[in-house]
Order: C-alpha cells, then sequence, then structure tokens
C-alpha cells in the first residue's frame, strides 16, 4: 500500500465535491478496488468513501411496480430484503462471492467496476434497469459499454438502480471455483412484453443480450425453445479456466438453467 487521504462525506452531494479533488476515486464496498490498490495498479491520492451515505442504501418498492436499490445497498441486504419483491434478484444476490464479499460489496459498486464476469451486470441487463446517478439515469442497454467500460463520467456516482419487476425471472452461473465469479452465466426476464437474455463471464466485451434466444423465448418460454440455439465462439473470452468455444456453450447450457429456474 501507499500514503492516501481518506474522507467519509455523509450525503451525494459532500461526496461529488470531496471526488472533485484531483486524483479522488470513489470507494463502495471496495471489494475491488482494495486489491487494486494492493497491487497499485492504481494509485489515487484521495479515496472517497460512499458507505455512511444513508440516502444510498435501501430496497423500495415503488408505486408504479418498480423496484429500487439504492445504489450503497449491500448483496446480502439485496438477498434478504428484494426476496418478497424480485425473487430472482434476490437469489443472485445471495450467490455472489462469500458471506463476507455480500457484506461489504454493493450494487452500485459493482456496476461501477463492470467486471466482465460480475453477476450484477446480467440482471442490470436483463432486467431493462436504469441506472440512476447524482446527475442522470441511464438506461441498460446504454450503460454497459465493454469491458470494465460503462458511460459512467468521471465523478459521476451510482445513487440508485431501478428494477422493472418481471413476471418471472431466473440466474444460472457456472462458477469459477476458486473467485465465485461467474465463468459463464445467464439471467433470464420475463415481461409483458417480451423475454430478456443477459450473458456475463463469456464474452470479451462484457454483459452482452443474446437478442436470438430472447425471440425464442418471447414465443414460447421453456428450455426447449433455445434448443438448437448458440452463439459463435469468436470474441468469447478464452483463458486458462475454458476456451471460447467452451463459453459459447456454456451460454446455451445456462440460459436453459436460468429458464428452469424462473419456471
Amino acid at each position: 500500500m501507499y500514503s492516501f487521504d481518506m474522507v467519509r462525506p455523509s450525503s451525494v452531494a459532500d461526496a461529488v465535491s470531496a471526488l472533485g479533488q484531483d486524483e479522488a476515486q470513489a470507494l463502495s464496498g471496495g471489494q475491488t478496488l482494495i486489491p487494486t490498490l494492493k497491487q497499485r495498479l492504481a494509485m489515487p491520492s484521495v479515496l472517497v468513501s460512499l458507505s455512511g451515505i444513508e440516502e444510498m442504501k435501501g430496497v423500495c418498492r415503488e408505486d408504479n411496480g418498480d423496484l429500487t436499490i439504492g445504489g450503497g445497498t449491500t448483496h446480502a441486504t439485496v438477498a434478504a430484503e428484494a426476496a418478497a419483491h424480485y425473487p430472482g434478484l434476490a437469489k443472485l444476490a445471495g450467490g455472489i462471492g462469500d458471506p463476507a464479499v455480500r457484506n461489504r460489496g454493493t450494487i452500485g459498486g459493482s456496476l461501477a467496476n463492470n467486471d466482465p464476469s460480475a453477476c450484477y451486470p446480467a440482471a442490470a441487463l436483463g432486467s431493462g434497469a436504469t441506472i440512476v446517478t447524482n446527475n442522470r439515469e441511464i438506461a441498460a442497454d446504454d450503460y454497459f459499454q465493454g469491458m470494465f467500460t460503462t458511460a459512467l463520467e468521471e465523478g459521476e456516482i451510482i445513487t440508485s438502480v431501478r428494477f422493472p419487476v418481471p413476471e418471472a425471472a431466473g440466474y444460472a452461473k457456472f462458477e469459477q471455483p476458486a473467485s465465485r465469479f461467474a465463468l459463464t452465466a445467464v439471467f433470464v426476464a420475463k415481461y409483458a412484453d417480451g423475454v430478456r437474455v443477459a450473458v456475463t463471464g463469456a464474452s470479451e466485451n462484457g454483459v452482452f443480450r443474446w437478442t436470438e434466444a430472447e425471440q425464442a423465448l418471447s414465443s414460447n418460454f421453456s428450455p426447449d425453445a433455445v434448443a438448437g440455439l448458440s452463439v459463435p465462439a469468436d470474441g468469447m473470452i478464452s483463458d486458462l479456466h475454458g476456451t471460447g468455444a467452451y463459453r459459447a456453450h456454456l451460454v446455451g447450457v445456462m440460459t436453459k438453467r436460468a429458464v428452469a429456474a424462473a419456471s
């Protein structure tokens, strides 16, 4: 590690002001940032902790039926408090990492980092969620822009995430056993106007929608609907854990399992 200043604002406005300092960086749950600092892959002069901002925490069902989750809400809280409203999302949150990670990591931190193997990006994209920041609202389809890349601007903070609650939803994750990140995972959500399918852990471009499967499932919401469908291996991640072809195969397998879980 190395020397840096630490500030802990109690409001979004104060956090935004603190992030205006030179080489300042936001710290949410720290599950990604702290290891990055230890390896000196990032060396901010000021860390702005978001953990003391109460207005960014909690789970709330809105009058229009949407589920709003504060950006500073931990995975464990989402797993517990979203269960009655959006069980598919709650189950996803309850399967992230281990208890230590779930009690420190936050939904806002996960979406801001946009790790290509993280779970929440699939939930947000698969649900057609809206990412709310201190400046604006961003549709999930516009928010995710590639591996570790999002539409967030410098100093912008995710204050909450708004999820339309589907008729049914399911998540299936093939875990990398050491990290518990998704080697490949699929989130499926069925709405009155169609089905959304989001894949994480597989593509070199990060989370993506599998539109061919969406069309098939919108006509027939069953695992059999995606039998015979496949994604190309080109552009899939290939590493010591699995080839691109293996991950492409897993996309189909996990989609069937996600639909079965939703049903």
